[in-house]
């Protein structure tokens, strides 16, 4: 059994590796599929939205296929319904259908939490356990498939783009990390941008260190695309000085100086938290320049965290930082928003009454969650963007994760989300 897997395992590399970037999941589904006797093997990857799953395909002009399309490519959004595929994504669990003649099997496609898409196979016969097993470890090999070749082609960034961007809302993409979520022994951490309609400048951004996990929310101020330019010198400033290894007083004085200093628009500044949380130990410092102040969820209580005072980012080139700092305990979660969670109608939302609602989903599900809430009492438009950031704190840095094909499954969300 292990020679036979080790053979697939070889096979499935190989094909990834003599296809193109752009044909590299087709190959790798094609091996999946001879390898395990399927009819018919498929990759659905996820839409940016959070709310949906994209099935790219390549067809010729004038061939069959419904969807967007750009030359003979085609991508088909398939919107969440609570069914199978969105069971098995929330959950990261292996989902069986049974269907006429065949079995219907869904694979979450993930990666140290990060939900890439969905491996959707047609098996002739119902699956037994080890055979489910060995889908979901194909599964997750695929994630690793599709994260390098990504790199290359812009190819499945088109197919989860459901809307198309305007130029600040592409600089904005650029600025936020690569995965939105990460799971460690210590903590989970997970981040969501809804935008507005003209883009107002938000970011989010996490960086995990040996025995730290640096993290932010900032928030730019205007639309558009001078709002994208600050925010690219404030996000490029804080990548640049934490990389030197500054604190946070440091990572805000060089910030702060670089935006009073270079900023295309005179006047121009950034509110901003930044974290620095250590894992050996719990003690999370935080910085909060003129921003929203974070959440703090213990044991069910819901409290803001109260903070030194400072002013935002660029708008005193003179402007001193002071940071404070809370003990994190097992089983916290420390959630940031920005201004747009709470502007407008969104400030009618009891946000305690929310964030104890949802304590029991994942931060990947919970940070969505929030945000379909402001969706739903703002509208399907946002008048500024709405930026939430959750961290949840289990502690025990330096164990090892108990995984199963890309996920810790005893963290992930217990309730689906109405």
């Amino acid at each position: 059994m292990e020679s036979s897997r080790g053979r697939v395992m070889a096979d499935v590399l190989d094909a990834a590796e003599n296809a193109s970037p752009v044909e590299a999941v087709e190959a790798v589904t094609r091996e999946l599929g001879v390898a395990l006797g399927a009819r018919s093997v498929g990759f659905l990857i996820a839409d940016l939205s959070g709310r949906a799953l994209v099935r790219l395909a390549h067809v010729p002009i004038g061939g069959a296929g419904e969807g967007r399309r750009d030359g003979d490519e085609v991508a088909t959004m398939l919107p969440f319904d609570g069914g199978p595929g969105e069971q098995a994504l929330r959950s990261q669990t292996v989902q069986v259908v049974a269907q006429p003649d065949t079995w219907m099997v869904l694979a979450p496609v993930t990666d140290r939490g990060e939900t890439l898409g969905l491996l959707e196979m047609i098996l002739p016969d119902e699956p037994a356990p080890q055979v489910l097993d060995e889908i979901a470890r194909t599964a997750h090999l695929l994630a690793y498939v599709v994260i390098a070749n990504r790199r290359y082609t812009d190819l499945f960034e088109w197919g989860q783009r459901t809307t198309p961007f305007t130029l600040s809302a592409e600089i904005q993409r650029r600025l936020l990390p690569a995965s939105f979520t990460c799971e460690a022994s210590a903590f989970t951490v997970s981040g969501w941008l809804e935008p507005a309609a003209s883009i107002g400048g938000d970011t989010f951004d996490y960086s995990l260190a040996r025995d730290v996990l640096h993290f932010s929310v900032t928030d730019a101020m205007g639309h558009g695309v001078a709002s994208a330019l600050t925010a690219t010198l404030g996000v490029g400033s804080l990548r640049n000085s934490r990389r030197r290894a500054a604190g946070l007083v440091e990572q805000a004085d060089t910030a702060n100086a670089a935006i009073a200093q270079h900023t295309a628009v005179p006047g121009s500044y950034i509110t901003a938290l930044l974290g620095r949380l250590d894992l050996r130990t719990g003690a999370c410092a935080l910085l909060n320049a003129g921003h929203l102040p974070p959440i703090l969820v213990r044991d069910g209580d819901v409290q803001a965290l109260p903070l030194p005072g400072n002013f935002p980012l660029g708008m005193f080139a003179e402007a001193d930082y002071r940071a404070g700092e809370i003990a994190m305990r097992p089983g916290d979660r420390l959630v940031m928003v920005t201004d747009g969670v709470r502007e407008r109608n969104a400030a009618s939302l009891d946000l305690p009454t929310l964030f104890r609602s949802i304590a029991g989903l994942h931060p990947r599900e919970a940070v969505r969650a929030l945000a379909d809430a402001v969706l739903e009492v703002s509208g399907p438009t946002l008048a500024d963007d709405a930026t939430l950031l959750i961290l949840d704190w289990h502690g025990g840095h330096g164990e090892e994760r108990r995984t199963s094909a890309g996920a810790d499954q005893a963290r992930a969300s217990n309730v689906l989300p109405d």
